[in-house]
């Protein structure tokens, strides 16, 4: 097709020829497919999955020897990791390594509203019955025996993407390596090391993270490869207005280019999948009122 390149909606000014998402398949044909991610997940059709037990994570908690680096590479920015943590179990195949993270966002704002409060539009891929977060955080991750993300596209199992949702809240400091290395690749084609951290302190804490959702997807960029298990987490990382302005002040190209804003694609039609939920801990609660409730009959009755 003319104009070969793929874009954000938000690039579409500056690059009136570019083809944004509804146009995507123009230049990967798989990006019409009907297993296309993200999509929106309606809890009241979900299926409550008792297989989907707490993943087990690998080496999530030391920090490699290796530096990462950090890739404005035009659409996001981009952290390829070195050392594999790895993840299993929570109804996976087979342990998948860690190969790279990368975001999406919206229009952060720290420009208060009339109203006092500080505004930003949400830029999560993945929605909840329509409800999106400010941003998105996607772990991406192969079979661990496999070589690369070229290889791994060979199975219709070769990736598995962990999802975590990141809403406004407080400051986060376990991200200030990261956000302090975005001014070192403000533009595209610009890359930085970092200190390896534990991907562990990037994300919830890990008793948090036995509810998710999982379904059979695609990458969310064109090639849009399809043979991706999702997992997306129920809760979510935090981050302040000010830390996720900071990813904002990217830019999708070079000097004087548009900002990096709206850097997601719009959900995708679901086509019959079936989402599963792990609901792990989700009858907790209800199992406790039952005894409680079993408690209080037995004493009445004695």
């Amino acid at each position: 097709s003319v104009g070969s390149h793929w874009c954000y909606r938000s690039q579409k000014c500056e690059h009136p020829e570019c083809e944004d998402p509804p146009r995507w398949h123009l230049t990967d044909a798989t990006c019409k497919g009907d297993r296309q991610s993200p999509i929106n997940i309606l809890t009241r059709n979900v299926v409550y999955d008792k297989s989907l037990k707490p993943l087990t994570f690998e080496g999530y908690d030391g920090k490699g020897s290796s530096k990462w680096q950090v890739e404005n590479n035009g659409h996001t920015v981009k952290v390829t990791l070195d050392s594999s943590p790895k993840v299993g179990g929570g109804g996976l195949a087979g342990r998948y390594k860690a190969v790279e993270f990368h975001l999406h966002w919206g229009v952060p704002s720290v420009q208060p509203s009339p109203q006092g409060a500080q505004q930003y539009i949400p830029g999560s891929e993945h929605s909840i019955d329509g409800e999106k977060h400010a941003m998105e955080l996607h772990l991406v991750h192969i079979r661990e025996d496999v070589s690369d993300v070229t290889e791994a596209k060979k199975y219709k199992d070769g990736l598995a993407v962990l999802a975590f949702f990141i809403k406004v809240d407080k400051e986060n400091k376990n991200y200030t390596t990261l956000l302090n290395e975005l001014e070192n690749v403000k533009y595209k084609g610009q890359t930085a090391q970092i200190e390896p951290l534990p991907l562990s302190s990037l994300l919830p804490p890990e008793e948090d993270l036995g509810r998710f959702y999982r379904y059979e997807g695609s990458l969310t960029t064109p090639d849009c490869h399809e043979g991706v298990i999702w997992t997306i987490f129920e809760k979510p990382v935090e981050l302040s207005l000010p830390q996720l302005a900071q990813f904002a002040a990217l830019h999708f190209d070079g000097k004087n280019s548009t900002p990096m804003t709206e850097n997601f694609r719009p959900a995708q039609p679901l086509n019959g999948r079936r989402v599963s939920w792990s609901g792990t801990s989700a009858l907790l609660p209800t199992a406790q009122l039952l005894l409680a409730l079993l408690a209080l009959t037995y004493m009445l009755s004695s």
